[in-house]
């Protein structure tokens, strides 16, 4: 029905947005496509926008290998809440997994270490510091 549909995770830090980016850039080696701010938007758009939020990201793309991340700051109320959901990153070999795994624990939470599974040669899964739950694992041939 929707041959041409795309799905893509769209994360918002409440606040913390600039933070995770840059975490991802070195974490997963996100690269930044586009970014906005909520100062860039109309004037009539700022209207109903908190003091001091202006300098805050309204949107943002990033790419991780092949695949698109949206990202904001949303309300910037300072407390993100992810819940009911996951992101999965596939990679090639368990060193890359490895590599991925590590940068995405510092100040996180490892929910289940990274080790080989039936379905997987590597697989791992962390809670990062924002409370964004990653599934890390070498992709299947």
């Amino acid at each position: 029905m929707y041959d041409n549909a795309l799905i893509q995770p769209y994360l918002f830090f409440d606040g913390k947005c600039e933070e995770a980016i840059e975490f991802y850039k070195r974490a997963v080696g996100a690269k930044v496509i586009m970014l906005m701010r909520y100062q860039d938007a109309p004037p009539e758009a700022q209207q109903n926008m908190p003091p001091g939020n202006k300098d805050k990201v309204m949107h943002a793309t990033l790419q991780i290998g092949p695949a698109t991340l949206l990202a904001s700051d949303g309300h910037c109320k300072g407390s993100p809440k992810f819940e009911g959901f996951g992101v999965s990153l596939s990679l090639n070999t368990p060193a890359e997994v490895d590599k991925a795994f590590q940068a995405l624990s510092e100040g996180g939470q490892v929910v289940m270490p990274a080790g080989e599974t039936f379905f997987s040669k590597r697989f791992g899964m962390v809670t990062d510091k924002f409370g964004v739950l990653w599934m890390v694992l070498v992709h299947q041939n």
